[in-house]
């Protein structure tokens, strides 16, 4: 039998929608959600100034990438249910060409990230055509062997530095007023960017589009079945989920001051990603992000510890189990199941 999800589709395929675009973007304005975001969006940003607190802004800095990865991510994840480990491919390349773009050829920061954006989207659609046609553990791995193969390719790319990366100059920053005009303006972005995700994954959670890689992710046989064009579909969200952590990249590595291979296509912050999704609720909004700010919060007390220090990953991996075996749904699963009322505030 098909499944509710499923059947829902079938019914937005058969009757054409009843409310206009004007109605359905009215509609998502008098939700409480979405103005839940800017306000968080806007806190994160605002607070480092208010408190005039340095080491705040780089630990909110590292949150906002880490909630940019895991929202994004969770597209694949927690609606398409893909599992996907090469994640940080999107967030390396596109730090390579924004950089590229913005020293070498000296183009605008924020159009050098945009930039790197697009084609790093336009990569990742094509590449989707041909992987997705996987499932499971085949999928899994054909996106680490995506994510070793590009590694290989900028290692021995000599306009990209090589090996040993790019190095930015304090020339780079003059155009944003030195830099450190130049580290808070790549905060503002990296928060702005954090926030659009948020929304992104709010606007597909909860339009056409996404109610199919929903039905895709539940079941996608029946899906296929009921009209959903799955490869596209799935070509797409993959596609969409690599645009914000390539521009997140960009701006990251710019503020850093350096891009080099192993840094820029770790696969390690792709696992740590996977465990904020499922440490915070997996095919939720706000999942990724309690997620991201305690797994943010437990590594920075780990790498600090002079007795958890080399243990970062094996701790992860424990984490990771005992949210399977324990807490399948997350953090945010457990307080909605006792806490009913907060599901209109916490998606």
């Amino acid at each position: 039998m098909p499944s509710s999800i499923s059947q829902d589709v079938a019914k937005a395929g058969t009757f054409k929608p009843q409310r206009s675009f004007a109605d359905e973007i009215y509609r998502h304005v008098r939700e409480p959600f979405p103005w839940l975001i800017v306000i968080f969006t806007a806190v994160v940003g605002l607070a480092p100034v208010v408190m005039d607190d340095v080491s705040l802004r780089e630990s909110l800095l590292l949150a906002a990438v880490y909630v940019t990865l895991a929202s994004n991510l969770n597209l694949m994840i927690g609606y398409a249910e893909y599992v996907n480990f090469g994640n940080i491919v999107f967030f390396g390349l596109g730090g390579y060409i924004g950089v590229y773009l913005a020293t070498s050829w000296h183009v605008n920061l924020v159009l050098s990230v945009l930039a790197g954006g697009v084609c790093v989207s336009a990569l990742a659609y094509l590449f989707g055509r041909g992987i997705l046609g996987l499932r499971g553990a085949f999928f899994a791995l054909a996106t680490i062997g995506v994510n070793e193969a590009i590694h290989a390719f900028v290692t021995n790319f000599e306009p990209w530095g090589g090996a040993t990366g790019i190095y930015l100059s304090m020339d780079a920053y003059e155009p944003l007023g030195g830099p450190m005009s130049g580290l808070w303006f790549c905060y503002y972005l990296l928060v702005l960017v954090m926030g659009l995700s948020l929304l992104l994954s709010y606007a597909i959670k909860t339009s056409k589009f996404g109610l199919g890689i929903l039905a895709i992710g539940q079941n996608e046989d029946a899906a296929a079945v009921l009209g959903v064009p799955t490869p596209r579909y799935k070509a797409i969200i993959y596609a969409i989920s690599g645009f914000l952590p390539a521009v997140a990249g960009g701006l990251y590595f710019f503020k850093s001051g350096i891009i080099e291979p192993n840094g820029a296509f770790d696969l390690t912050t792709s696992i740590e990603a996977i465990v904020m999704i499922m440490l915070g609720g997996a095919g939720t909004i706000t999942g990724p992000v309690i997620g991201a700010f305690l797994y943010e919060e437990l590594r920075g007390f780990l790498l600090f510890s002079e007795t958890f220090s080399h243990l970062q990953l094996v701790l992860a991996g424990a984490l990771l189990l005992i949210i399977v075996l324990f807490v399948p749904g997350g953090l945010l699963g457990w307080l909605r199941a006792r806490l009913p009322w907060l599901r209109k505030w916490l998606q």
